[in-house]
């Protein structure tokens, strides 16, 4: 028995990759951005410890992309008509595959802290679902310790109301279920500039690659960034 820690990830593309990012970045720029959030996502997944570590890849063609990415981490396409059924898919694959407990992440969170994802390994020793709180109302990770096809089939995806309507049927599954601390993805504009302020302040270890890409892009200041409540 093991921990699997998956990873959602799309091969970057100009013009299919952050497109809510364009203007001001052009096509080709979102996508190299992208692709550093992916070289940032995998040194975090490394941080953790103890775990199987595995990326689940679109498009089905993007293997060798990925391998190359990360030749220490397990590699699988992803299967199914929609986000919540390639969710399930992909978690349910790692509970029957040997895995007590199975967390998939986000890759558009370059800064998140590994500490967290540990975080939701510890907290399913005695929760049934562990849930990392999006600021835009969806979630950044979700850990299970046995399949829960209704948590993630019958929610539907990329709405506000994600992680509401998540948690809902973990109530009326009378599933224990414990939040980690909320964090963000990046998606528009004012994500952008929260990560460059954020970064601003960080370590210079944290999300390197993304810090040394924003740095060469000529783009206004970010605003100030402003203390977590």
């Amino acid at each position: 028995m093991h921990c699997a820690l998956l990873v959602v990830a799309k091969q970057p593309a100009a013009g299919q990759t952050k497109t809510r990012l364009c203007p001001p970045l052009d096509g080709e720029a979102a996508a190299a951005l992208y692709a550093c959030f992916l070289r940032d996502t995998v040194e975090v997944m490394r941080q953790v410890p103890d775990v199987r570590r595995e990326i689940v890849y679109l498009p089905a063609a993007a293997a060798g992309y990925f391998h190359a990415l990360a030749p220490d981490m397990a590699l699988s396409p992803q299967r199914g008509a929609d986000l919540g059924e390639r969710l399930d898919q992909l978690l349910t694959a790692a509970l029957a595959g040997g895995a007590h407990k199975a967390v998939v992440m986000n890759s558009d969170s370059p800064t998140l802290p590994a500490a967290y994802i540990a975080q939701a390994f510890a907290l399913l020793d005695a929760h049934d679902v562990v849930l990392g709180p999006s600021d835009d109302g969806g979630y950044y990770l979700i850990g299970l310790r046995e399949p829960r096809p209704r948590l993630l089939r019958d929610v539907p995806m990329s709405t506000p109301t994600v992680l509401r309507d998540t948690l809902a049927i973990a109530a009326d599954l009378g599933l224990r279920t414990a939040l980690l601390p909320t964090w963000y993805d990046i998606d528009t504009i004012a994500d952008l500039d929260r990560l460059r302020a954020e970064l601003r302040e960080a370590p210079a270890a944290v999300a390197a690659h993304t810090r040394a890409f924003l740095s060469r892009l000529a783009l206004p200041a970010p605003p100030a960034i402003h203390p977590r409540g």
